[in-house]
């Protein structure tokens, strides 16, 4: 028996669930973000095994380790170098799998499982970023709400992790009832329509593509969605405002900065950072000014835009490029390279550089968190006549108005050869369901993802040859197995080709 496991239970959890979201907020942000990440290091080095045989083999002596600037300078662990490297048991605290209560799984890029265990109280510092999300963006302490979890559910990360946080926002006091029909679309309709009228907002949480389908589904079946009030979170993939806009029209949503949240998480991390209204706002108007948001990101794109708790998941800047985290958790994580493009901002200097570049004033109701932002994995993208054509410039040509009711805004782009070698930027799309093919929606299509290029992607627009410009679309059927198959995790693009 563990027996101080139940007294540091119930002093974790009484903190959470007896201290206002504003209260808890307003402790970290006096406190000394760095001296907290110095301090995990410290914890980190005496009690977990693997860790401390990480620093002797990278040639790091802990002692010697005495502030922030020696912290800066510590190796950096990543999947290969440690989580692969040593045992399971000996990352966790004490060498102890038992410190640890539940056990999720991912599926990496090689589709091997990889098994993420954490206590209960580790999932507390996150359902903090739930508590921002349903109090800020939703209302839900003030509004009965039913959250409908539609990530998959068994061992898989995602929706345990979700429906945990949310059981543990309702046991806070929040009028929230949670239902977990996974990502079962029959099921996920039947609790809207049965379950739905008893609440005054409904919030579904899943990926996004995913709870799209559910949304088309729905409204073919005859859900009138505007009815039940959807929110919507979202998690595990960038998505354009245009998409954002298209899904809250599809539900009747004329708020959009704070009927939609993003959450920007990992299997190892858990979430690392979430959409606040004023972030929606600050990436919606990016989205209207394509110069001002590559003069930002730097790149032709536009990222997922989150703020983040730094005493919770503190982030440092690789080489100028790329992410690495430090937070505790079950495995715990000391400058942990988790290889994400992107890059960090205080929340003083961003509103800054916008105010200078006409950004409107914005009323922040939420809290004065810095920003972290992210761009979809590089390796989705493709080259065409030197430039990288990214899915996140592609599917805003899809999402245009006059094109939502033929197309699900699925696609994978290819780049070809023709008969004669030549190269042509190759667009296959799925249409929605008992929509037919034709010569006249192809050009349509062609036409907005090539004005959506030109517009965004500037490499397009000054690499490529005008008579190269105009993509070839094949429309594919809804669910389509060779392009669009059914429950398997979407991948936009497809490589050497011929």
């Amino acid at each position: 028996m563990k027996t101080d496991r139940p007294a540091a239970v119930i002093e974790r959890l009484s903190a959470f669930l007896n201290t206002p979201l504003d209260t808890l907020m307003q402790q970290r942000l006096a406190a000394d973000s760095r001296q907290h990440a110095l301090q995990l290091f410290k914890k980190t080095a005496a009690n977990v095994p693997a860790y401390r045989q990480f620093l002797q083999d990278q040639g790091t002596d802990p002692d010697r380790i005495a502030d922030f600037e020696d912290f800066a300078m510590l190796p950096l662990m990543d999947k290969a170098n440690y989580m692969q490297k040593y045992p399971l048991p000996a990352r966790c605290q004490g060498g102890q799998l038992s410190a640890c209560d539940r056990l999720a799984v991912s599926s990496g890029s090689t589709g091997i499982s990889t098994f993420w265990p954490r206590a209960m109280t580790d999932e507390l510092d996150i359902a903090l970023r739930f508590e921002q999300v349903f109090r800020h963006s939703f209302r839900a302490d003030r509004s009965d709400t039913l959250a409908v979890v539609c990530f998959p559910l068994g061992n898989w990360v995602g929706g345990v992790f979700t429906t945990s946080c949310c059981w543990h926002l309702a046991q806070k006091g929040y009028p929230l009832t949670v239902a977990t029909p996974g990502n079962k679309p029959d099921e996920i309709l039947r609790v809207v329509r049965e379950l739905g009228p008893y609440f005054e907002q409904t919030v579904l949480l899943g990926y996004p593509p995913f709870v799209k389908d559910v949304i088309d589904a729905g409204s073919a079946q005859g859900i009138d969605w505007p009815i039940y009030k959807i929110k919507f979170v979202f998690a595990g993939e960038v998505y354009s405002e245009e998409w954002r806009s298209l899904m809250l029209q599809r539900v009747g949503s004329t708020a959009p900065c704070h009927d939609s949240a993003s959450l920007y998480g990992t299997a190892d991390g858990g979430v690392l950072g979430n959409e606040t209204p004023l972030s929606v706002a600050i990436r919606r108007w990016l989205a209207e000014h394509p110069a001002v948001a590559r003069e930002l990101f730097g790149e032709s794109r536009l990222p997922t835009l989150v703020q983040y708790d730094p005493c919770s998941r503190y982030f440092e800047l690789i080489d100028g490029a790329t992410l690495a985290v430090t937070g505790d958790n079950g495995v715990p994580l000391i400058r942990y390279h988790i290889a994400d493009r992107g890059g960090l901002i205080s929340h003083a200097d961003l509103l800054a550089f916008l105010k200078t570049r006409g950004l409107p004033a914005l009323k922040d109701e939420g809290f004065p968190l810095p920003f972290v932002w992210v761009f979809g994995r590089a390796d989705f993208t493709v080259s065409f006549y030197g430039a990288n054509i990214y899915p996140e410039n592609v599917v805003v040509g899809l999402e245009q108005a006059e094109l939502t009711p033929w197309v699900s805004g699925k696609f994978v782009m290819e780049v070809k050869n023709d008969r004669d070698g030549a190269e042509f930027l190759a667009v296959a799309v799925e249409l929605l369901p008992r929509v037919a093919a034709d010569t006249d929606t192809e050009a349509a299509i062609a036409a907005s993802i090539r004005n959506q290029l030109l517009r965004l992607n500037s490499e397009f627009a000054n690499y490529v040859p005008p008579a190269k410009q105009m993509p070839r679309i094949e429309l594919r059927p809804f669910g389509d197995p060779d392009y669009f198959p059914v429950g398997v995790k979407h991948r936009y693009t497809r490589r050497n080709a011929t």
